[in-house]
């Protein structure tokens, strides 16, 4: 029995190691670019952005842009930094492409941060 247990012991611990294994391979490509992701918005596609909030259009819903598109944003009130900012800070958003039929895309934010207060 003893020699059972000394054998299986050592055995456990290495194959529950393997169970911490991460994925350590490339990484799915973000887009980055928004005037691509106008071009040809792929619903549920993850994207990252910088620019600036230039307009809020409702409680939720604000107007992006990287200085030379504009695309809408869906940011909850959650996700908003403490500290104060405005539309001359750079900022970078993190989201999903959110494109119905018959609308323009827009982007549901995840993460919200200030590069430049």
């Amino acid at each position: 029995m003893k020699r059972i247990f000394v054998f299986l012991v050592p055995l456990l611990f290495t194959l529950s190691q393997n169970s911490f294994a991460q994925y350590v391979g490339p990484n799915a490509v973000v887009k980055t670019d928004l005037k691509q992701i106008l071009a040809d918005p792929v619903d549920d596609e993850y994207v990252k952005l910088k620019g600036y909030l230039i307009k809020k259009l409702s409680s939720d819903k604000y107007l992006f842009s990287d200085g030379a598109e504009q695309i809408r944003v869906e940011i909850d009130q959650f996700l908003f930094p403490t500290q104060p900012f405005d539309d001359k800070d750079l900022i970078e958003i993190e989201g999903e492409v959110e494109k119905d039929f018959l609308e323009s895309a827009e982007i549901d934010v995840d993460r919200l941060t200030i590069v430049n207060p």
